[in-house]
């Protein structure tokens, strides 16, 4: 396996982006995960090499491994191993874009109730929503905060953590990882 360092992807050309927005990312999900990551959308990027949370500068992957979810920082491109762990990937709503702002509040809310439907029939433990304000907007939440949520979802506890993305600069590495491990051990608890 080679070092996260030399593992990279080709960038995506303009062209390649811009096709990027007729693509659709596949979920990584399967029966009984302990944890469901939910991303707000995937980014022009990510669907333009296939994989979740994949720009460069996206902090999930580093998060995940430093929360204790796997026991080494995974690329994106092994983003189909997370069930081996106890996690699944989706996203609240399939259509990739440049910004999350591109998204309506009604593609954000027939997501997130596509994504209750999917968390009964996989049997999900948990959902991990990783952005609170697409959350407020999907499931009409508007005083919503980072953490456990008194409801669940489809049966599963339901938690919002902030959003990985290199943009986000409430929150350095450190925070998120710590945000993750809380939720990871309340999940496995």
């Amino acid at each position: 396996m080679y070092p996260l360092a030399r593992m990279r992807f080709e960038t995506p050309s303009p062209e390649a982006l811009e096709a990027a927005r007729d693509g659709l990312l596949p979920d990584v999900l399967a029966d009984d995960l302990d944890v469901l990551f939910v991303g707000i959308n995937p980014s022009l990027y990510s669907a333009a090499v296939g994989h979740h949370f994949a720009r460069p500068g996206n902090r999930f992957w580093p998060a995940l491994h430093r929360a204790g979810m796997t026991p080494r920082l995974l690329h994106p491109s092994e983003d189909h191993r997370l069930p081996e762990w106890g996690g699944g990937l989706t996203n609240l709503a399939a259509r990739p874009t440049a910004k999350a702002s591109e998204l309506s509040a009604a593609e954000l809310r027939e997501g997130g109730a596509l994504l209750e439907e999917a968390v009964g029939r996989y049997r999900v433990r948990a959902v991990a929503v990783v952005g609170v304000t697409a959350y407020r907007q999907a499931y009409r939440r508007p005083k919503a905060q980072i953490g456990a949520q008194d409801e669940t979802l489809g049966g599963a506890r339901l938690w919002v953590l902030p959003n990985p993305s290199g943009l986000n600069a409430h929150y350095q590495l450190p925070e998120l990882a710590a945000l993750y491990g809380e939720m990871l051990a309340d999940v496995r608890t």
